[in-house]
């Protein structure tokens, strides 16, 4: 899900493919309904990950929906997971760079929804990104981008030593040239790709103790922690055993009849518009 130069430091472990599949289940219908695709559609998909997202959007528009993705571990455990459910039809893999997305001459410009989600915080040069997806679509074609601005998560009552952690964690991404804000830029990005914004909005993607959901959020908060383990320590940004004491706390915390967690991802839509100007 990355491209040239970046730096996704969650890796495509087994471990870290469970919990993009996991967080797939808590947000994809949430993403689904925001998008509404029409039939027909004609979708790409960048940094397409696993892939789960892209058989979803599929299953609506009645067409396969081309997904980019940078990774070849991530595409054959996509692939396999497809192929598993019956689907295979439905996601076209291509292995490329966001940079330079795998497009025919004649796809170029004919796409009429090009879509990135949890893409653009891990990349150095987003707005080269969003300006290769406004090229891939026709003109009236939507651009969609979904992505996290770190510094909204809140937890309650919160488990002790979570907020030095939680910088450290946002620390990894500017170590990185990356960005754990680009949520609230997402609209300029747009904007400055060649794109008219249409619309800006959020996703709510929390829950409480004492809905059958939580008990995933727990588990992928501490997933998304533990991924970035190494990176933490490595850079000297927390230490190993405040770390791991905190990742205990995070387990005591799931277990409380009265947490609870608020977090949402940024949502943005442009639309390709003649007179704007193709991107550069």
């Amino acid at each position: 899900m990355t491209q040239t130069g970046s730096h996704y430091i969650h890796g495509t472990s087994p471990e870290e493919q469970k919990r993009l599949s996991l967080m797939n289940r808590l947000l994809n219908e949430r993403s689904l309904q925001e998008i509404s695709l029409r039939s027909g559609d004609r979708v790409l998909d960048v940094g397409a990950g696993l892939g789960e997202f892209s058989a979803l959007m599929a299953a609506v528009s009645g067409r396969a929906v081309v997904a980019v993705e940078r990774s070849e571990e991530q595409i054959v455990e996509g692939m396999k997971r497809i192929r598993e459910s019956g689907h295979e039809s439905r996601v076209e893999f291509r292995q490329g760079d966001a940079l330079a997305l795998p497009l025919t001459p004649q796809e170029r410009g004919a796409f009429d929804v090009a879509h990135a989600r949890f893409l653009l915080e891990h990349v150095p040069d987003p707005l080269s990104v969003v300006k290769e997806m406004v090229r891939a679509v026709r003109p009236g074609g939507r651009v969609i981008l979904e992505d996290d601005d770190h510094d909204v998560l809140r937890l309650w009552p919160e488990p002790p030593g979570f907020e030095a952690v939680w910088k450290a964690y946002m620390r990894t991404y500017d170590r990185n040239g990356n960005d754990p804000l680009i949520g609230r830029r997402l609209v300029k990005l747009l904007y400055d790709a060649g794109a008219a914004p249409v619309r800006n909005s959020w996703i709510f993607f929390g829950s409480c103790a004492g809905t059958p959901e939580f008990r995933g959020f727990v588990e992928n908060l501490i997933g998304v922690v533990w991924g970035a383990r190494q990176s933490m320590i490595t850079a000297s940004l927390v230490e190993e055993s405040h770390l791991d004491s905190v990742v205990t706390e995070l387990r005591k915390w799931g277990e409380r009849p009265d947490s609870s967690l608020w977090y949402a991802m940024a949502w943005a839509e442009g639309i390709k518009v003649p007179g704007r100007g193709e991107p550069g």
